[in-house]
């Protein structure tokens, strides 16, 4: 008996040092995380390159840890060590912000084509992106009817619901297509989405190339959408633009819809200079 309380207290105590320590790494791991981005805010907020001993007494660190954390962060080009020594900005954050930048632009220019779309068709327009296995709608201008949507800026449903989730992987592989279906395509609640990856991939390569996606009660009851592709200069689809209706309305006027979508997309495109692809 007692020596099974002793094994059960021995293990007990081994999962207890296991746990403390794994809290330690992590405590260390964000701790150093933290050192690092002191060192950058003090080279940012300062406007100028530094010397380690003055970035280590600003940011109340020890010389050592400073001296460690730079010659990482030089050594992974985040930051640029001078011919005397002094430390500065490294061209991979320069790199970081240029594509954040670009990020805002498009969406500036992504957001103002929505609500003119809104207005032109009358209807509720969202711009999706890609979130992983996920659709995500990013933006959205609802129309002037009564007509609500469920899906609602920051919603993340199944590539498979939507006529923007197919689109947006149109432009992949085929057969990168196929495995990224068959692992992420769901039954939808109205049970109309198609789930087989083959066929879902025939179905996003035909509609990129078409430059036009239109999915019907798949993800919700009596709901429609028509999306276009909007794509980057290298002719990968980075977002749609969609237009959310009931579902009469594309049954009996769905041309109208469409043309106004497809101008919507390459507008989009010409004025983030894509439109060259």
């Amino acid at each position: 008996m007692d020596a099974k309380t002793s094994s059960a207290d021995l293990s007990s105590e081994a999962g207890s040092q296991v746990e403390t320590e794994a809290k330690g790494a992590r405590r260390s791991r964000v701790s150093g995380i933290d050192r690092a981005l002191q060192v950058i805010d003090y080279l940012y907020e300062t406007g100028a390159p530094s010397g380690a001993y003055a970035i280590a007494k600003a940011v109340k660190a020890p010389l050592s840890t400073v001296y460690v954390i730079i010659d990482d962060l030089v050594e992974k080009n985040m930051l640029a060590r001078n011919a005397d020594g002094s430390i500065w900005l490294g061209a991979r954050l320069y790199h970081y912000g240029l594509a954040y930048a670009r990020s805002l632009d498009f969406m500036s220019v992504a957001t103002h084509e929505m609500h003119d779309l809104c207005r032109q068709a009358g209807e509720t327009v969202q711009v999706c992106g890609r979130d992983g296995d996920y659709m995500l709608v990013l933006a959205m201008a609802d129309g002037p009817s009564h007509y609500q949507v469920a899906s609602r800026v920051g919603t993340r449903v199944p590539l498979n619901w939507t006529a923007s989730g197919r689109l947006l992987v149109g432009h992949l592989p085929e057969a990168e297509r196929i495995e990224l279906f068959k692992r992420c395509a769901r039954t939808s609640p109205t049970g109309r989405a198609e789930i087989d990856a083959r066929t879902l991939s025939d179905s996003a390569g035909k509609a990129f190339e078409e430059r036009l996606s239109i999915q019907v009660a798949e993800s919700d009851y009596a709901v429609a959408c028509i999306a276009s592709p909007v794509c980057d200069r290298s002719g990968e689809c980075v977002a749609t633009i969609s237009i959310v209706l009931p579902e009469q309305k594309v049954v009996s006027d769905g041309n109208h819809y469409t043309e106004h979508v497809r101008a919507s997309a390459q507008r989009i495109e010409k004025l983030m200079g894509w439109r060259n692809h």
